[in-house]
């Protein structure tokens, strides 16, 4: 029995997502009808090894910048050390305000809540590594093609149970 789309987009994390992309950035006309139903959880939480995947453009200092003004945008992205102190990163975005951030990076970048919840016990273990990139890039097909799956690379080479994507 096959379900329907209606279906698998019920249990996606954000149905409809695509039509609120389209409403906010009128122009974009993101279409994607082939929806990746949400894995299941095959152990429990506090066996899983996370990673964590931002569009914050948080990076270690000293690492090559981010092209934040590229018209169509950046398409890299960088490691950050799951271990990383806050003191050794920074944030290279422009396109959003980092008042909240400067003061405390965990607002966009959990790395300290994160290895809190392992010292808890509530997650097995982290990544050795996050991944960052900017969010502001105008080719979804190349964001797609690119970004999305040398990121998927990454962090299926670090065997992570659980990536945790957020939007900064």
């Amino acid at each position: 029995m096959t379900e329907s789309s209606s279906e698998v987009e019920a249990r996606q994390l954000r149905p409809g997502l695509w039509a609120t992309v389209n409403e906010r950035y009128p122009g974009s006309m993101i279409t994607k009808s082939d929806l990746v139903p949400l894995a299941p959880l095959r152990k429990p939480l506090s066996e899983c090894r996370v990673t964590f995947i931002s569009t914050s453009g948080v990076q270690p200092k000293g690492t090559l910048p981010f092209d934040t003004v590229h018209p169509v945008g950046d398409y890299t992205f960088r490691r950050v050390p799951s271990d990383s102190r806050i003191e050794d990163l920074e944030i290279h975005q422009l396109k959003y305000p980092t008042a909240g951030a400067d003061r405390d990076l965990n607002v966009i970048f959990p790395i300290e809540r994160l290895r809190e919840l392992v010292a808890d016990g509530v997650i097995g273990g982290l990544t050795e590594n996050f991944y960052t990139f900017i969010g502001y890039n105008m080719d979804p097909e190349r964001l797609e093609s690119t970004l999305a799956e040398d990121i998927a690379a990454a962090v299926s080479a670090e065997g992570a149970d659980i990536a945790l994507a957020a939007p900064a």
